[in-house]
């Protein structure tokens, strides 16, 4: 009815106008379809529209399609529904808190791959690192390229090329993403962060620090490409960039891809001899952010530069004893032959049971676990930390009362008192809100501490090492005191 009265308008308006022009009567016809067309599209449109909240339900006319989900086993299952417009989601990384154990996986890319630049590369080195700050302990894994495993949308195929079908597919995290996610399941742990360095990066990065030196087992070829005839002699030595990386990449030797792991964990051994040098490391942190920025174009990582310094300066102080270097080996799987793409290939089926064993010693059945306030509080007063409370707050006598209260949680308050007595406490870039200063000990009263002031900053945590210092735990209220308001 509605069109009709339009139309009757319209035609009364023509008549008083008089006769129209062919030209006319064509335009006015056109205009009229396009508008029809765009009523339409736009009423459908709207009707199916999912991105964001509106009244209504979508409209039956809107039809259903295909859509594909991932089951526990990570095997695609394809169902029926309303169709809707979708934007592809990524979990971002939460920042690092500096008191919980943080996992990083640490990838490298396929050689041949990458210098053949034919597409997605493959990954031929994964390294799990992980460090505990509440124990001081830290391990080291590394996982077999040929490790045949279950990589989430694509089946059964081996571990490297995950990255390939993220990077490739062009998946919401990517080659990373797809990585860690195959890696989560296998292993059973939280991934939190990776790291990926090119290899022109790595080399450069190893000519910037001096160089490693390390013992050579072997005599070894270390040839940029497979063709190259470069190679080590037997004995302690010292390695440029270029031989550093032939060294941790070579292949053909007895032990295959078990032994170039094993080398590959020498040379992060050495690159941590040579990083926390006494001498040298002061110089490398106050120089850190100009190197990175020199090198960034040849490092992938979703980690933030200060949680690298923070996670470098506590790595410095770590007892050697107290990190685990692992291998899934030879022992821990069955070589078997698979067809992939028609081709029969040599794969490492895993034997679950013995990698759950090897993954537990290093990383812990519970170590992903959140602790319960209950055990905190019992782990803070144990560990009897001492603490001192410094009021920056502009309050007057928070920090005694606030060490007073800590008092009846049974914490170790061994000093209180303004910023006037305690100048050291406010040497930090973020004097306007309360922080928490690790000094020599006390993770359990630092967590603590971060969890009953429900801290939502990263930069509330600092590793300020001061084995001297009066005070193993500093807690510096800031003007941002009076809004916490952490005391019942």
């Amino acid at each position: 009815m509605k069109m009709k009265k339009i139309l009757a308008t319209l035609i009364d308006k023509l008549n008083k106008l008089g006769r129209p022009t062919t030209t006319q009567i064509i335009l006015m016809v056109v205009g009229l379809v396009v508008g029809i067309a765009l009523f339409v599209f736009l009423r459908g449109f709207i009707g199916c529209w999912t991105l964001t909240a509106l009244p209504g339900s979508a409209l039956p006319s809107c039809g259903t399609s295909e859509t594909t989900t991932l089951d526990p086993e990570g095997t695609p299952i394809t169902t029926t529904g309303t169709p809707g417009a979708s934007i592809p989601g990524m979990e971002l990384p939460e920042p690092w808190d500096g008191a919980s154990r943080v996992t990083i996986l640490l990838i490298g890319l396929d050689y041949r791959d990458w210098e053949a630049d034919t597409g997605a590369p493959r990954s031929d080195t994964m390294i799990l690192m992980t460090l505990d700050p509440l124990t001081m302990t830290a391990g080291v894994l590394s996982i077999p390229r040929d490790m045949w495993v279950n990589i989430p949308g694509y089946g059964y195929n081996r571990i490297n090329a995950a990255y390939a079908f993220g990077d490739g597919d062009k998946l919401p995290g990517g080659g990373p993403g797809l990585a860690i996610k195959t890696v989560e399941n296998f292993l059973g742990v939280e991934v939190n962060y990776y790291a990926q360095i090119d290899f022109l990066t790595f080399e450069e990065m190893i000519d910037t620090i001096g160089g490693v030196c390390l013992d050579v087992p072997e005599a070894i070829k270390v040839g940029r490409t497979f063709e190259g005839d470069d190679h080590l002699e037997p004995g302690y030595q010292c390695l440029d960039g270029k031989s550093t990386l032939g060294y941790a990449r070579a292949r053909y030797t007895e032990g295959g891809d078990i032994d170039r792991a094993l080398r590959q964990q020498q040379v992060i051994q050495a690159i941590m001899n040579n990083v926390f040098d006494p001498l040298k490391f002061p110089g490398l942190v106050a120089s850190a952010p100009s190197l990175y920025m020199s090198l960034s174009s040849g490092i992938h990582t979703d980690i933030a530069l200060d949680d690298i310094l923070r996670l470098a300066v506590l790595v410095k102080d770590l007892p050697r004893e107290n990190i685990m270097w692992g291998n899934i080996d030879y022992t821990m799987a069955d070589i078997e032959t698979v067809i992939i793409q028609d081709l029969e290939q040599s794969v490492m089926r895993p034997f679950p049971d013995q990698i759950r064993a090897l993954v537990d010693s290093m990383f812990g059945s519970s170590a992903y676990n959140p602790i319960a306030e209950g055990e905190i509080l019992q782990k803070m007063q144990a560990e009897a930390a001492r603490v001192v409370v410094v009021n920056g707050s502009g309050i007057a006598g928070e920090a005694q009362r606030f060490a007073d209260y800590l008092k009846t949680q049974g914490m170790n308050v061994v000093g209180f008192g303004n910023q006037g007595d305690y100048p050291a406490a406010y040497n930090y870039p973020y004097p306007d809100r309360t922080v928490v200063i690790f000094r020599r000990e006390g993770l359990y009263a630092m967590q603590y501490i971060q969890q009953i002031a429900g801290f939502e900053s990263q930069n509330q945590i600092i590793f300020d090492f001061a084995p001297e210092s009066e005070a193993d735990v500093i807690i510096a209220l800031g003007y941002d005191w009076g809004y916490i308001s952490p005391m019942p």
